[in-house]
């Protein structure tokens, strides 16, 4: 078993998924090598697809097909409920979370509640219709070494063990990565103390039962079951973490952690156990040489605020789109150096941010009197709602963190209002989003009677793929604070002005890695 191929992909996750769909798109021959042959439905694991993917899977346009395969429309619910049990006291509501709720112009695209191998096994599907990717199921990387030139890589699989040479190799074969360990990457951070007892069950009927409303997580505050849940589709099939509960004690008495968390006795059925301890770890290093490392084999945070995957699928598209233009001969070697100082300050950011989501769980909340019909209740729920709204909401509100990513301390940005940022969304008068008006290389986005040609004759001496679209009315020159814009492939703006720049050659090497 041996083969070439420009990039080799280990790990065929959501991530590894997302880099060989940005790299086949672009027409990149890749190979992903994934132990698995199918994808379990045992586990959920991520449930919030959150805006700034769905934006990524309308530009590789898939987002219907997610939305139309996902059990929960954005319309069954944008609420998060606090309560002493399922059919207990509401404590607390946040509405419009996690991007579920539109908001006028600010993204074409609201988030999506779907269990992981939802996604997943769509990702499969989009990655199994382009032609220059290769997918090889019960296939696992198990060593590689690299020169100046290739790097050499190991592979076991059912036609036996063999090596793949490959111009580039991408580690996205999660937290016990082969591919981290053998170019001596290490993650630093720290684990979380307390254990975590996620669990699948089925109860029929529970959803008719809870008084509370339809919502996509119910946190509940009692001492017997501090815990989170949610509805996994509309046939009763939810999934639970119960916090603070080690996995021998979780085994033993999930069925009663379950009655605890809904108030009453459920009958449920436990369909799979999944014991968790919390990771925020992030690696030292996120390339050695022609490897680099994406989504979990780089970076570990917990899962309170949804984030996790969706950093990988972002990880994925920034390198992908840059990994095709250096091998397709336009972009520099700088473009891969951007790459680490592009998306370790996002991670960083986003394991601090998730860290603090946990700083404030259903445990912490636990009072007496909560459940009390007395003065002694009312005053104690008052007291939970206000900690709640002080320590939560930037949990379920945080598009900030989604969606306002800044670049523009990149080697590749090249300077200008707003430079470094993803840019505003609109929505142009004949409907249109303004991302689906964007070119798959660069994109030039002036007036109608501004002249863009000096960015486009700079990009054509250079090969250099650009797509001049004049769609700046007055409302978003004054929007964007800029008469003329270079936009990346990824929706970033990597250079604006009033006008075209007095040397727009410098301007696009300096974007595509050249200067």
């Amino acid at each position: 078993m041996a083969g070439t191929a420009s990039v080799l992909i280990a790990g065929g996750g959501p991530v590894g998924l997302a880099a060989a769909i940005e790299l086949g798109r672009r027409g990149v021959p890749c190979v992903v090598v994934e132990p698995r042959r199918t994808v379990s439905h045992a586990r959920p694991r991520c449930k919030t697809v959150n805006v700034r993917t769905m934006e990524h899977l309308r530009r590789w346009g898939v987002a219907d097909r997610l939305r139309e395969r996902a059990p929960l429309s954005p319309a069954f619910s944008t609420d998060v409920v606090f309560c002493t049990s399922l059919l207990g006291r509401e404590l607390s509501r946040f509405t419009g979370v996690l991007g579920l709720a539109p908001q006028g112009d600010r993204f074409p695209e609201v988030g999506q509640q779907a269990p992981q191998f939802v996604l997943e096994e769509l990702l499969r599907e989009v990655v199994d219709e382009l032609p220059v990717v290769e997918l090889r199921f019960g296939t696992r990387v198990v060593d590689l070494e690299q020169t100046a030139e290739a790097v050499t890589v190991h592979v076991e699989g059912p036609d036996g063990a063999g090596t793949i040479t490959a111009d580039y190799v991408l580690g996205c074969d999660g937290p016990r990565s082969v591919v981290r360990d053998r170019i001596g990457a290490a993650y630093l951070g720290e684990r979380a103390l307390r254990p975590n007892f996620g669990m699948v069950v089925r109860a029929p009927g529970l959803s008719a039962r809870v008084g509370l409303g339809p919502a996509v997580q119910y946190w509940t505050v009692n001492r017997d079951a501090p815990a989170l849940l949610g509805p996994l589709d509309r046939d009763d099939t939810w999934w639970m973490i119960a916090f603070g509960v080690d996995r021998e004690t979780g085994e033993r008495e999930a069925a009663a952690l379950v009655d605890a968390a809904v108030g009453a006795p459920t009958e449920a059925t436990v369909l799979s156990t999944d014991p968790w301890t919390a990771r925020m770890q992030l690696v030292d290093t996120l390339r050695v040489g022609r490897v680099f490392l994406a989504g979990d084999a780089a970076h570990l945070n917990p899962p309170f605020g949804g984030h996790g995957l969706n950093t990988g699928i972002g990880d994925a598209v920034d390198l992908g789109w840059k990994l095709a233009a250096v091998l397709q001969g336009w972009g520099g070697p700088g473009l891969l150096a951007s790459y680490e100082a592009e998306r370790r300050p996002v991670q960083d950011r986003v394991i601090r941010a998730a860290e603090e989501n946990m700083r404030t769980l259903s445990t912490d909340l636990v009072a007496d009197d909560l459940d009390s019909d007395s003065p002694a209740g009312d005053a104690a729920r008052r007291a939970a709602h206000r900690r709640i709204q002080q320590t939560k909401a930037a949990e379920f509100h945080a598009l900030d963190l989604v969606l306002d990513l800044d670049h523009r301390h990149s080697p590749v940005v090249a300077g200008g209002p707003h430079a470094g940022e993803r840019l505003p969304h609109a929505w142009l008068p004949d409907g249109r989003s303004l991302y689906d008006a964007l070119g798959s290389g660069l994109t030039v986005l002036t007036g109608p009677a501004d002249d863009g040609n000096p960015l486009r004759d700079a990009c054509d001496r250079r090969g250099v793929p650009v797509t001049v679209a004049p769609l700046l009315d007055d409302d978003l020159r004054h929007r964007l604070g800029a008469g003329v814009l270079l936009v990346r492939p990824d929706q970033h703006i990597a250079w604006s002005g009033t006008t075209c720049p007095e040397r727009p050659g410098e301007v696009i090497d300096t974007v595509v890695g050249r200067a």
